[in-house]
């Protein structure tokens, strides 16, 4: 890397090309195609979801007006509406999702060493998701109400690091603990899940793995306590129990065990009951690791709010489902740019700062020290003096 070259080209570096061409092949994805490639698919939908471009007309527009740095920067092929349009609609999106696990799998190993709120030495996850609305004129396969469509993305995120590992997308009618069924459960792992995903049939599966579940208890839960272990109730604990479960069908589904805590939080002054499958951590570690489950939540912020995905540059399922995962690939960039140049700015941050220096020509790393000398010398007056001393 060098700053004679543009931004956009030092950002190629960080992309493993040797594996997206893997992931061209195993769909076919090169197919009878001549001039624009799957590669260059992919870096117009990259530029869009870096600078905030949510139509084609405005992508082909701002593409158009840098054409003779479009070669420098890594582009190959000739950038039309039409073209990126029939590409988005036909090419098949499990090249883009693919890829996009390469750089998840990239990003998790550089991050695997990091702690988060909890001292664990197993994996954590939090799984969650979060509706995008469509409109059902436009979008007639994403089901969702009578006269609205959505679709929902089945997230789970690794605490370290909070990088998406599993990435589900389905209509808006598909209930979220159908999603549980798509999972590989990792042994030993720690899964933080809300009491919209109680299925005991479903959390059974976890148990048998061997894998641990943390989630918040239902009020009318039918179950019968075994025994008690004490608990320091200045810490906000009220109760450590196990419980069998009574009901007819909630006991044939899950015949073990579960461990029943009940909280306050001495912020709200609200109880929780949580439920889980773990007996060996202690009592307060378990409301710990599920006041981690926001970092789910805070993930579909930044993503809603940063990346383009609440309109869409094509209408077909196909073109859906590959914005989506070139989003969730730019996010994986932003996560491993920030890692190996160990840069301290947030990632809200490094979005903004590449969106604005694209097409610049200088070195990657020097952009994020002190803003790049964005900041005016305070001792240095902007206006010229007068008189000289």
């Amino acid at each position: 890397m060098n700053s004679g070259r543009m931004v956009f080209a030092q950002l190629l570096d960080f992309l493993p090309k040797h594996e997206f061409h893997k992931c061209v092949q195993r769909y076919c994805g090169q197919h009878r195609l001549r001039k624009f490639s799957c590669f260059d698919q992919f870096l117009c939908m990259a530029y869009a979801q870096l600078t905030g471009r949510d139509s084609l007309r405005n992508l082909e527009i701002c593409l158009r007006v840098l054409r003779p740095k479009l070669y420098h920067a890594g582009f190959r092929g000739e950038v039309s509406r039409s073209t990126l349009a029939d590409a988005n609609h036909n090419r098949d999106w499990r090249i883009y999702a693919d890829f996009a696990h390469v750089l998840i799998s990239q990003a998790r190993a550089l991050y695997a060493d990091d702690a988060f709120a909890v001292d664990l030495d197993q994996a954590a996850y939090a799984f969650d998701s979060t509706t995008i609305d469509l409109c059902l004129a436009l979008f007639p396969w994403a089901k969702f109400r009578r006269r609205k469509g959505a679709v929902k993305l089945h997230t789970m995120i690794d605490l370290r690091g909070n990088i998406p590992c599993f990435i589900h997308i389905t209509h808006g009618k598909t209930h979220d603990v159908n999603a549980l069924d798509h999972l590989s459960l990792e042994a030993g792992a720690f899964y933080m899940l809300d009491r919209g995903y109680i299925d005991f049939r479903r959390l059974a599966v976890f148990a048998r793995c061997p894998a641990f579940f943390v989630t918040r208890s239902k009020k009318n839960l039918d179950c019968e306590r075994r025994c008690s272990r004490q608990v320091d109730k200045s810490t906000g604990l009220r109760c450590d129990q196990t419980i069998v479960l009574k009901g007819i069908k909630s006991a044939r589904d899950y015949p073990d065990s579960l461990r029943r805590i009940s909280y306050v939080d001495t912020l709200t002054e609200k109880r929780l009951v949580f439920l889980t499958n773990n007996f060996n951590l202690p009592a307060i570690v378990i409301p710990q690791l599920y006041k981690c489950r926001w970092q789910v939540e805070l993930f579909f912020k930044w993503i809603k709010q940063h990346l383009c995905i609440k309109s869409f540059l094509g209408n077909s399922e196909n073109a859906v489902k590959t914005q989506v995962w070139i989003a969730i690939s730019v996010y994986a960039l932003v996560a491993i740019l920030k890692k190996q140049l160990r840069l301290d700015n947030s990632p809200n941050e490094i979005h903004q700062i590449l969106g604005a220096t694209l097409f610049e020509k200088t070195l990657v790393s020097s952009m994020f020290s002190c803003e790049n000398h964005l900041l005016e010398d305070p001792s240095r007056p902007k206006q010229l003096s007068l008189f000289d001393f």
